[in-house]
């Protein structure tokens, strides 16, 4: 007997994959709000600035660029946003005084303390686990349809078997995606 996808195992698969594809996201955005040795517009564009009593990301209200290794600079498209986002800069937490000059921010990046390059070394694989642990519970979930759906006799065990391994290569893919990110991430913290 050869074994098809049916159309409900296809959408859990590709399901599967989407959701893993945004955990994988999630990290790689936590690792860009990690502030490495090099300027990097990852670090503000999340912010949120009151904006007409709206809270907006920061990327939506100006363009953030990295003109040097240790410069942020934002420009903001509307004049009267500047105070807003420099408000929200220094409320962040990010230790960057910003510097106005009319329509633009600029933000120059301190460059790290030992210490502090070792604090973040010891923070990276905890927010790496994290984004391990969800892709996991994504394969569990999607491993227990599979085996609902053999229960219900809806698809064959050798079927069952091939839709779990495939389930797992994915996880494995992304795991090694995640991997990847943290090793380049540490090396970038750990570069003088």
């Amino acid at each position: 007997m050869t074994s098809v996808l049916t159309p409900q195992i296809q959408k859990l698969l590709k399901d599967t994959e989407e959701k893993m594809k945004k955990s994988m996201d999630v990290v790689t955005r936590q690792f860009g709000e990690v502030r490495g040795g090099r300027a990097n517009p990852a670090l503000v564009e999340h912010l949120t600035v009151p904006y007409y009593g709206t809270p907006t990301p920061l990327k939506q209200l100006a363009a953030i660029t990295a003109p040097e290794p240790r410069m942020l600079v934002v420009q903001a498209w509307d004049a009267t946003a500047i105070v807003e986002i420099e408000k929200a800069i220094l409320q962040s937490n990010l230790g960057i005084s910003p510097q106005v000059d009319g329509k633009i921010i600029r933000l120059p990046i301190p460059p790290l303390t030992v210490e502090r390059r070792q604090q973040l070394t010891k923070l990276l694989p905890q927010l790496a686990e994290e984004g391990r642990i969800a892709v996991r519970t994504i394969r569990r979930d999607a491993n227990e349809v599979v085996k609902k759906l053999k229960a219900d006799k809806q698809i064959s065990e050798d079927d069952s078997f091939k839709n779990q391994d495939a389930v797992q290569k994915l996880t494995d893919r992304v795991i090694a995606q995640i991997d990847s990110l943290l090793k380049v991430k540490e090396q970038e913290v750990l570069s003088v």
